[in-house]
Formats: structure tokens, sequence, C-alpha cells
């Protein structure tokens, strides 16, 4: 059994992260003390914040049929939050893994290994951002958005298909984009740091008369990363050390606008990574490894209030994404093996939110999305070999109707069912049904329950390379599916202080899991398992009106293989995080501190034992007129820990990254 995580050291980041966490709570204290009193900040204000994604309308956060998890700017800037994973990372229930070329996230006791986050679908301002051949929801350096140029994040937990069709399985992310109202006039920003992390971005904003919007932002980013030993690799001709090959770079374009009920973006990001793990039987240390990704988006929406009761919603959409994958297996001058995809779709969706009928919100819609390009491709260069070229295409498409329904003025039922239809699975029918009751003014009880299902997608049914580290096709793959049942109740203490419980359950079956053939030692995506999860999540969460907030969060989770009865990879058990931010009394700055603990975790031959991690920043958002400042220190304790590894690894664990230090200036003109 491998642990990579010293209990001793463990205790020892404990305490000082509890030192650290009492010190900052001190100065929010203080800082509450020293402002207006917690009447001044009602209990109604916090109960009428509104969501969207849960039922693709607007809504209260205490009415949304589910427990939504929502992060702000603010927040972003508080915690000095880098990549999309790390904002997730933070949120109740969800974890996320590093294989030092993608960021993977699990939600309830699942991470699959070779699961490309394709069990969440990824939205942006509302769009779907799941690419057509892997279905992947990219979340780390890879994701398209700059997130100084995120609002807030909606993170919708369990299945959403009965709104939102395939993907929706765990779960549904909304980043929903600042505009040109919020980031009015010219600004800049720089970021250095450890590794030798770069990154600078410049952006426009403006809100013309009649409300007219527009925004441009364009970054650009670079990282060295580190040199990283792995002793799997360790002989008499290597010392099992891979040097420059963890960088990373890329850049990113975002152009967003909008007149009267019209608007429109376009999104572009590419990003090219070095890969030190040689994975898939490459050769070690080998700099020719590495993967490029480049995807563009680009919309143009329709919204008219047609009536005083009733909204409709309309797009057009456009999406792109490339991969290229350049694995060594041979050596130099020699070339590679090349790796390629190609994907692109069109779409188009609309949907009408009417509240005519006295008691009731009803919401239809109906979408279709075309994959005309599935493209997979697979060559060595140099001699010239083609060992796979695959051209597909595919379509989606589906009809949604949900209705709030108002029994009584505290009781709310929300159901709602979803009818698809695809190229690979055919016909699916996803419901969901909520029972919302507020017995008190500061209490909610919320009873869920939903199904939703995943399709195979073009990359698990028709990748075949035969050859080292190779993979076979499973055309014959069916959908996955799952129920779920959850059951909450929300409990506001007082004015500025509110308690979450929560309790769900998940059925899945058909899971699709990559293994490795027995007969011939190759990779293959198969529907091999039946799994159940059960669990409890509680959340406290504590504002203070002098601006000092607290979140924190537990996780139990209990994920078992029906078969078996084992706890599959990558599924801890705990989950804790603590996410405390104040101003400094007398200072014009605002502190940090993020606490993130992570249970024991199976991997494919062993396990990595259990870790706490603690995040460190100090921010001073006015230190001059127009000038933003902060520095974060990750990992502050040094803490050593890894993350499993899948099959398409030699190492059962993959390190992860010390203590490391950033810095970070914006100057709004």
């Amino acid at each position: 059994m491998i642990r990579f995580s010293r209990s001793a050291g463990l205790r020892r980041a404990v305490r000082l992260s509890v030192a650290a966490a009492g010190a900052v709570a001190c100065a929010g204290n203080v800082a509450a003390q020293a402002g207006a009193t917690l009447a001044d900040l009602p209990i109604e204000q916090l109960l009428e914040m509104e969501v969207t994604t849960a039922s693709r309308f607007a809504q209260k956060l205490s009415e949304a049929p589910s427990n939504v998890s929502v992060v702000t700017a603010a927040d972003i800037k508080a915690f000095g939050w880098r990549t999309l994973a790390d904002i997730l990372g933070s949120m109740r229930g969800l974890h996320t893994s590093y294989d030092r070329n993608y960021s993977y996230l699990g939600a309830r006791g699942f991470l699959r290994p070779g699961d490309y986050n394709t069990r969440f679908l990824l939205l942006v301002d509302g769009n779907r951002n799941n690419d057509g051949v892997y279905d992947q929801a990219s979340i780390g350096s890879d994701f398209g958005i700059d997130v100084d140029l995120i609002e807030r994040v909606e993170f919708v937990p369990g299945p959403g298909s009965s709104v939102y069709g395939a993907n929706a399985f765990f779960g549904v992310i909304n980043v929903i984009t600042k505009n040109g109202g919020s980031m009015a006039g010219p600004s800049v920003a720089l970021e250095g740091g450890s590794f030798g992390r770069r990154k600078a971005r410049a952006s426009y904003g403006m809100r013309g008369s009649g409300g007219n919007e527009l925004l441009l932002s364009v970054t650009g980013f670079r990282e060295r990363g580190r040199d990283l030993y792995y002793p799997q690799f360790a002989s008499p001709d290597s010392d099992g050390v891979a040097r420059g090959l963890d960088h990373d770079r890329g850049h990113q374009v975002l152009l967003k606008g909008s007149t009267g009920p019209f608007s429109m973006s376009l999104a572009h990001a590419e990003r090219g990574k070095g890969v030190p793990t040689a994975s898939y039987e490459q050769t070690f240390n080998d700099p020719r490894s590495r993967t490029v990704d480049v995807h563009s988006a680009f919309d143009v929406g329709y919204r008219d209030r047609l009536s005083a009761d009733a909204d409709l919603t309309a797009r057009v959409y456009w999406g792109r994404h490339d991969y290229q994958g350049d694995y060594a297996y041979t050596p130099a001058p020699l070339g590679v093996n090349r790796d390629r995809s190609r994907s692109r779709w069109w779409g188009a969706e609309s949907k009408l939110v009417s509240a005519a009928f006295d008691g009731h919100k009803v919401v239809v819609g109906a979408e279709y999305q075309r994959d005309y390009r599935r493209d997979q491709a697979n060559v060595d260069t140099a001699p010239y070999a083609v060992r796979l070229d695959d051209h597909r295409q595919g379509y989606r498409a589906g009809l949604y109707a949900q209705d709030e329904i108002t029994l009584r003025d505290n009781l709310l039922l929300n159901a709602g069912v979803r009818m698809d239809r695809n190229d690979t699975t055919g016909n699916e029918t996803s419901p969901r049904v909520a029972l919302i009751h507020r017995p008190a003014q500061a209490t909610t009880m919320k009873l869920i329950h939903g199904r939703a299902f995943r399709a195979p997608n073009a990359y698990e049914s028709y990748y075949n390379v035969a050859g080292d580290g190779g993979q076979k096709a499973n055309p014959a793959l069916e959908a996955e599916r799952i129920r779920s049942t959850e059951a909450s109740i929300e409990q506001y203490l007082n004015t500025n202080s509110r308690v979450l419980l929560s309790v769900f359950r998940n059925e899945v079956s058909g899971l699709i899991t990559q293994v490795v053939d027995p007969v011939d030692g190759m990779l293959v995506y198969a529907n091999l398992e039946r799994a159940d999860a059960r669990g409890i999540e509680l959340e406290l969460e504590q504002v203070w009106t002098g601006g000092g907030k607290l979140r924190a969060s537990y996780s139990w989770q209990d994920t078992r293989d029906r078969a078996t009865g084992r706890t599959p990879p990558n599924s801890p058990r705990h989950l804790a995080k603590l996410n405390l931010s104040a101003p400094i009394p007398g200072r014009p700055w605002l502190g940090g501190l993020e606490l993130r603990y992570t249970g024991r975790r199976n991997t494919l031959a062993g396990s990595t034992g259990g870790y706490l991690l603690t995040n460190l920043t100090l921010s001073a958002v006015r230190l001059a007129p127009g000038l933003s400042l902060s520095a974060s220190l990750y990992n502050l304790f040094d803490t050593r820990y890894a993350d499993p590894g899948g099959e398409e690894h030699l190492q059962d664990v993959l390190r992860q990254d010390g203590r490391s230090l950033g810095i970070r200036m914006e100057y709004e003109f």
C-alpha cells in the first residue's frame, strides 16, 4: 500500500492552519465590530439571491430545485484562484486531480480513471462548452476564459439532464462572465510567480447609451514548470528526472457585446502543455512530448419580453475544438506519434419562460446541435505512417418542459422532463421532481429526485490505434444512467449565518470505464460497472458586515462498486473545506485563508494518503487610485501529496506541487 502523506507532517499542518485560521477570524471579528451591527444585513437579502442554472431561468437560491453552490468574482480575488479547477475545488462535495497535463473534477465520490470530465456539463454564460469528440469539460489552464473575466460560477450538483440533456450527469457548471459595464474603461493585469509563471491581460469595457455594452479582453500566459522526479524511470541510464517538460503556455481572447435584445460573444483560446509523465508508454524525458488544445466559440442571442409574464430567448452558435498530442516513442531525429482530433459543431436553441398562469412558472424549450466533424487521426510523422483516420458526424436534439408550481405560499413543486435523441443511443427521457418547503422564513427544506444519462462519445467508441500505449474501439458502448435522491435542510441561524445539511444517494449503471484488456494489453472503454454512492454534506456560511466572510463544508461520501463492494479509485471518503476572508484592521488589505482536506483515495495499485493544503492570499483592491495588488502563497506548509494516476501512467501516484508564490497587479485607467 502506498502512503504518500506522512501523518506527522499532516498533524503539523493542521495545527499551523488552525492557528492561521484563528488569526484571520480575529481580524474578521474586529472588522465586524468596527462596522455596522449584524441587524443591518437582513435575512431577506440573503434569501433573495438569484441563480439561473438550475432551471434555466432566474430564481431565488432558496427556491431552486438543487442546492446550488456560488462563487463570485470577489471570492476569486480574495483567495487568488488561477484556474476554474481552483474555483470548483473550493466548493462543497467536489475534488480535483491533476496529471501534469489536464485537470479533472470529481463529485460525490466519483472521478473515473480515463474520464475527461465528460460527466459534467460546462456552460459559459449558459452556452454548452463541452467539445464534440471527447465531450470534455476543460477546467484547467486549457479552459478558454481568463478567470479575471468571471463574474461568478454556479455549480448545480446532481442530475441536470431534465433541462440540459447529455453530460449533465453529476452536475452542471455555469461560468458567467463579466460584461462591458462591469469592466468599464481600459485595464491591464500582470502576474508572476514560482516556476517561471508569467501572465498579462489587457481589457477594455464600455457601456453606452441605451444599455449597449462591449467587452474586449486579451490574455497571454507562460509557465516554465518544475523538473520532476519519477523513481519508476530511474535506471543506470537515467536519474529519473523529467527536465523542462512541465511547461505551460497559451493565450485567450474574449469579445462580447449587446445592443437592445441582441447579444454576441466570440471566444478563442490556445494552450500548449509539455507532458513530463511519459504517459502511454512514451520514452521518458523526451522534450517532444506535448499536447495542444485550441477552442473557439461564437454565438448570437436574442431575448425579448413578449409580455409582462413571458420571455422568449433564442440563440444560434458555432464551436470548434482541435487537439494535437505529440507522443515520443522513437529516438530523435525520427518523428513522433501524432494524435489529432478535429471537432466542429453548430446549433440552435430557443426557450419560453411564462408566468401567465396563476401559481405556475413554466419553461419550455428545444435544442438541436449538429456535429459536422468528429475527426480522429493518428500518424507516425517520420517515417510517415497512418494508424487511424476516422471521420464521423453526429447530432443531439432535445425538447424539455418544466413547471414551478406554487402549492401554498411556503410550498413549491418543481417538476420537469426532457426527451432527447442522439446518434449513438437513440431516445432518452430524463425527469426531475423537487418539493421545496419553507416552514419558517429562515428554514428551507428540499426533497429532490431525478435521472440523467450520458451517451458515449466518439473517442470512447471509435478510437482504435494498435501498438505501444494503444487503445481499441468499442462501438457497442451504451449510455450511462444515474438515479439520484437528495434531501436537505437549510437554516439561517441569524441575520448573517446559515447552515446547510444534505443527504444524498446515487445509483449509477453502465459506467463507461477505461480498462486494460488482459488478452492483448490494450486500453478499451466498456460498460463494466454499477455503483452506488451515499453521503452527507454539511456547510456553514457566515458573513460579517465589516467585510469578513466564512464558508466551511464537510462531506462524507461512500461509493461502492456493486459487484465487488470495493471503493473505486480516486474516491475520497472525507472532504473538508474552509474559506475565510477578512479585512486587516487599519490597513487597506484583505486576508484570504483557504484550507482543503482530501481523505485517503484508492489508486489502481494501492492508495494515497489524506492531506491538508493551506493557501494564504493578501490583496488590496484600492491600494492607490486604480491600482490593485495581491500576493498568494499556495501550499503554505509545503505538504507532500499526490493524485492517483490512470491506466495510461506507469506511476501509480503523481506527486503535486509544493509551496509556491504568486503575485498579481491590476491597474484600471
